[in-house]
């Protein structure tokens, strides 16, 4: 009888720990599978606002903090753009002091807890850069997809797709660029966007099925004048463009793609969001099979699905070594299969998303010459 008690107890110990364990490894994948649009990323480290002063804010000292570029600075109530690092500027060791551009709305409080993005301008066109647009609705598989049109003389259009943790705010960063262009651009949300249709299970499905949206914005876009498309995405937006260009049925008509930080293997991806949450190591394989399970992935990397040899139209790929989100080295490896196909620009100094932020000139030179060809 004790041997059989012994023995049911160590049942229960272990189903115990296996529930546990599952259930820690379904709370991990949260981590990328719930990221809310326009909220950092666990891998984003939280600053302190030390001070401010005419044209500078005082930041805490990090590697974040010290960042070459122009990044928004945003917290609860607040967001301000901020340029470079100061290095004359007096300040006590433990802070870094940053040229202030402008403070969006709200006050830059001491003692205010911030973060960097990459979303530098908030609102819509019109109210932030001055730039005539239109509010569309894109009709998506789930319902209408609210969209901006910027209007362009040319026939090719530009459809941005924004990435991971942000939002069609972020892709604002090139509007007056493609605008000087003359390049029309349709600026898009997709499903789990404010103001889009939530996804059916609630999930991010990292670019797996929110492509279809991006699918629905390039049928919109040829309706409605557009004789080809170039797709801008970021991060999974990135994804999405490369699903695009493998599956959709107007592929052809797609002229160009330009990746900006892009997921290429969301099993990498979800693990280094999960590990920024403090994930145990040993749970982190919990979470890539619970997020597999939840929403249905399939494969490891983008070139698992999509067959780089598969890729026929000119890509530009933008994407540097501190991108602690998507691997750096999966883009060097897309470039090095198809040199006749893809271009890889670096960016050094980077983190996700923020390849603009870092180096805007020679982001912008380099999308123009490959955009030249293209026009």
């Amino acid at each position: 009888m004790r041997t059989a008690k012994a023995t049911a107890a160590a049942v229960t110990t272990v189903i115990g720990a296996g529930a546990a364990m599952v259930a820690a490894g379904r709370l991990a994948s949260d981590a990328a599978l719930k990221a809310p649009a326009g909220r950092p990323l666990p891998t984003e480290p939280r600053l302190t606002i030390h001070g401010t002063a005419a044209g500078q804010v005082t930041l805490t000292r990090d590697l974040a903090s010290l960042r070459p570029g122009v990044y928004g600075l945003t917290g609860e109530g607040c967001h301000a753009v901020v340029g470079g690092v100061l290095d004359t500027a007096p300040h006590p060791a433990d802070t870094v002091v940053r040229r202030l551009e402008r403070v969006t709305y709200g006050e830059l409080r001491p003692g205010a807890r911030v973060w960097l993005t990459p979303q530098v301008h908030i609102g819509n066109p019109k109210t932030a850069l001055g730039l005539e647009y239109t509010d569309v609705d894109i009709p998506g598989e789930l319902g209408p997809l609210p969209a901006w049109f910027v209007p362009g003389a040319r026939d090719s259009w530009v459809i941005s797709v924004h990435g991971l943790g942000t939002t069609r705010e972020h892709p604002m960063v090139l509007m007056e660029f493609m605008h000087r262009l003359r390049y029309p651009v349709l600026d898009i949300t997709y499903r789990g966007d404010p103001g889009a249709p939530r996804s059916p299970d609630g999930l991010c499905h990292l670019g797996d099925t929110e492509w279809r949206d991006l699918d629905a914005a390039i049928r919109y876009a040829l309706r409605y004048g557009a004789e080809r498309v170039v797709v801008h995405g970021w991060s999974t937006g990135a994804a999405m463009a490369l699903h695009a260009a493998a599956r959709s049925s107007l592929r052809d008509r797609i002229a160009g793609l330009v990746l900006d930080s892009p997921v290429l293997s969301w099993e990498a991806t979800l693990r280094a969001l999960a590990a920024a949450r403090r994930t145990p190591g040993p749970l982190l394989p919990l979470a890539v099979r619970a997020a597999q399970g939840r929403a249905g992935l399939h494969g490891g990397a983008i070139e698992e699905g999509l067959d780089p040899e598969a890729l026929k139209v000119p890509t530009l790929v933008l994407h540097g070594p501190d991108d602690a989100v998507a691997p750096w080295g999966l883009s060097r490896r897309l470039a090095d299969r198809r040199r006749d196909t893809v271009t890889l620009h670096a960016v050094p100094n980077a983190p996700h998303n923020a390849m603009w932020n870092a180096d805007a000139a020679g982001y912008e030179e380099t999308l123009r010459r490959f955009l030249t060809p293209l026009m």
